[in-house]
């Protein structure tokens, strides 16, 4: 009989500190906890090969710069803290020669926040920035969100205006974001769909939406206000090569209204089928349980493209 397979053990490494994720602390002069001062991304591993993370790492430096932070760590050192924080989680290929993945995959996300300082809304640029690097087991989504699908609300709550807020700084303040999703959940859905002001789709709480229409693709423009998402990045391309070409639109409720399929995408997610979207009038738009032909022919290229993306880079593996 096989022994038990030792699980991942949730792990922080707080600029460099490594610890239990329970026990982790950051300063309390950390503008990223004060203000939400900071960006930060999320990757998974496949196979222990953390999936685009070039990608991952090229949009955090684009957030950075777009709060005008430079990053005193360079990509090199923090690849290096996400490395330890990994081995000190334990996690790593099958054990004692098991064929099967038992440590499991890990999730990870980091942090880099401005840095400790006064209490101050100026961001001092002579700051060194510092970061939060969390490592714990892919989180497990609701079988019932593959096999049936999310549903969506609609909320009063709008998506940030992009002359505000760039909604390309992904940035550790997601109080828009949880305000919608609260509202959503009141209503009775999984998670939210974001209008802008002018009453265009955006996207969901934490991940981008994609619509089926008479088997046309669609999802809303990037000039609506909504993150350029590195998953929905891959879709398009995917699309592009096998003949279901994603279009970006300006999506209004009356499009959701017609809508014949929809699912949306994260790293963690990868492709969730959409049940249900509920209308600003109260009523539901009912959708395929688990997705119809077209999300499912997406779901599948996705988790080939997956799989290929592996195979080419088993030397970015984590362990």
């Amino acid at each position: 009989m096989p022994t038990p397979a030792t699980p991942v053990r949730p792990t922080a490494n707080i600029d460099g500190r490594l610890s239990p994720l329970e026990e982790a602390r950051v300063p309390v002069l950390d503008r990223g906890f004060l203000y939400g001062d900071s960006v930060y991304e999320v990757f998974r591993t496949y196979d222990g090969v953390p999936l685009f993370w070039r990608e991952h790492f090229e949009r955090m430096e684009n957030s950075a710069r777009l709060i005008h932070m430079p990053i005193s760590q360079s990509r090199e050192e923090l690849m290096d803290q996400i490395r330890r924080a990994v081995a000190e989680a334990g996690a790593g290929p099958p054990e004692d020669g098991r064929g099967d993945d038992s440590r499991g995959e890990v999730y990870v996300r980091w942090h880099v926040s401005r840095g400790v300082g006064p209490v101050d809304l100026y961001p001092d640029p002579n700051l060194k920035t510092s970061f939060m690097i969390l490592v714990k087991p892919v989180p497990t989504w609701k079988q019932e969100h593959y096999d049936v699908g999310l549903r969506l609300a609609v909320t009063d709550v709008r998506r940030n205006g992009i002359e505000a807020l760039s909604p390309n700084i992904k940035s550790g303040n997601y109080l828009n974001n949880i305000l919608a999703l609260a509202e959503s959940v009141e209503r009775g859905a999984d998670d939210c769909l974001m209008l802008n002001a002018a009453g265009h789709v955006t996207e969901a709480s934490n991940s981008n939406v994609f619509f089926v229409t008479g088997g046309r693709v669609q999802t809303p423009a990037d000039s609506a206000g909504n993150l350029r998402g590195i998953t929905g990045a891959a879709l398009r391309r995917l699309g592009e090569r096998d003949g279901w070409p994603i279009e970006e639109a300006e999506l209004t409720v009356d499009d959701l209204a017609r809508v014949d399929e929809a699912f949306v995408t994260s790293a963690t997610r990868e492709v969730m089928p959409v049940a249900a979207i509920r209308l600003p009038n109260g009523g539901w738009r009912e959708l395929p349980p688990g997705g119809g032909p077209t999300t499912r022919q997406v779901a599948a290229a996705y988790k080939q493209a997956v799989a290929d993306y592996v195979t080419a880079n088993a030397d970015a593996r984590l362990w």
